[in-house]
């Protein structure tokens, strides 16, 4: 692709010193799982989270898992969870025995719709994970609200939102206990498999810093049937090096997407992406909407730029969940999006040059088809 749809070309050349320090670091240490590497990243996330505690785990997923086994969450429990979202947030439901019982989302900013939710809340509502998709924060004052009058327990899933805020707290800090990635592609991503636990509740990141590893705190004594979900040593010393980062490279983020909004302002049948007055967005995808959605697609991989859609199936519909019996029609605003979002290239060392090539191509679309 001339423009492709993710480049790490802006980020990793400019610290590929400071990384190599940090593998040497590693490799002489000859220390190589759970040791000081781990604990300086947990201790520096969490307080770049704003939060007491941070636990390093082995993926987001398994950080999700790990939250909802912390609180209590089993079998006969129900979950409330976006309709809109990354399959990873139903598992996680799934893998702890509970149901997942999906809520649709505020069509202007794709997250789950505090309103709908409460709509959904039966006896057996546990809990309502929150999900910050594509960077932007969710209406945690609201959620709040509903876990206080309903005795409902919340769960962030901040994959896709490190450093967004809303009232000015960071998302990964509203919640009884939040889970977070750091895939590759993600705002802060590490050189592979990676994802943290973080909360305000000491009890709660003892019961994830046993569950993470075999269920037990001393070696040889488990004190619960726990996984093996542990953060890479070696993860961890790269993830410390590109935190002090994350603030620059958030900032141009959103100045690439503040570029988007000016030049399709207006165009065609496009809708941008809108940001609650009291939010921030972080902007891990500039995800526009069209009818035309497939041929814009098309027509940009034409011109040799690269787009995603996120997500093309919504969970209701997955084959993995056809036990639930949902048919096409049950969750008509996730459906719209799944079939209208295009994902446009977004990543920090993108030049104007490159966002205007990308947008004078979409305007170039449209203007073909009147």
């Amino acid at each position: 692709m001339k423009i492709p749809f993710l480049s790490f070309s802006g980020m990793h050349p400019d610290i590929k010193a400071k990384m190599y320090e940090a593998f040497s670091q590693f490799y002489d240490s000859n220390w190589y799982v759970l040791g000081e590497f781990t604990k300086s990243f947990e201790k520096a996330y969490a307080e770049w989270n704003q939060v007491n505690y941070c636990v390093g785990v082995s993926n987001g997923l398994d950080a999700l898992v790990l939250s909802l086994k912390a609180l209590g969450i089993e079998e006969g429990d129900e979950v409330l969870v976006p309709s809109n979202t990354y399959i990873a947030t139903w598992l996680a439901v799934s893998y702890v025995g509970a149901k997942p019982v999906a809520v649709e989302p505020d069509i202007r900013t794709y997250n789950i719709c505090p309103r709908m939710a409460e709509e959904a809340i039966t006896p057996k509502t546990k809990a309502i994970m929150a999900v910050h998709l594509y960077g932007q924060a969710c209406e945690m004052d609201a959620i709040k609200d509903l876990s206080k009058k309903h005795d409902l327990l919340i769960v962030e899933d901040n994959a896709q939102a490190h450093g967004a805020t809303f009232l000015g707290k960071k998302t990964g800090s509203w919640g009884h206990i939040n889970g977070t990635s750091f895939y590759p592609g993600k705002n802060l991503g590490a050189l592979g498999e990676a994802g943290a636990v973080t909360t305000d509740n000491a009890t709660l990141v003892h019961k994830v810093q046993v569950l993470r590893n075999y269920g037990s705190q001393k070696k040889y004594y488990n004190e619960v049937p726990g996984y093996n979900m542990r953060i890479d040593e070696l993860q961890a010393a790269l993830l410390g090096v590109k935190l002090p980062y994350l603030e620059n490279w958030t900032m141009e983020r959103q100045q690439i997407a503040s570029l988007y909004c000016q030049q399709l302002q207006g165009i065609g049948d496009l809708i941008l992406p809108y940001t609650l007055e009291n939010a921030s967005h972080v902007y891990h995808l500039y995800v526009v909407r069209t009818k035309q959605r497939d041929k814009l697609q098309e027509y940009l991989t034409q011109q040799g730029i690269g787009t995603m859609i996120h997500y093309p199936i919504p969970p209701h519909l997955q084959q993995a969940y056809a036990s639930l019996g949902f048919q096409k029609g049950d969750f008509p605003i996730a459906e719209e999006l799944a079939e209208t979002s295009l994902s446009l290239p977004l990543w920090p060392g993108m030049t104007e040059g490159q966002v205007k090539e990308v947008t004078a191509a979409i305007v170039a679309f449209f203007n073909e088809r009147g």
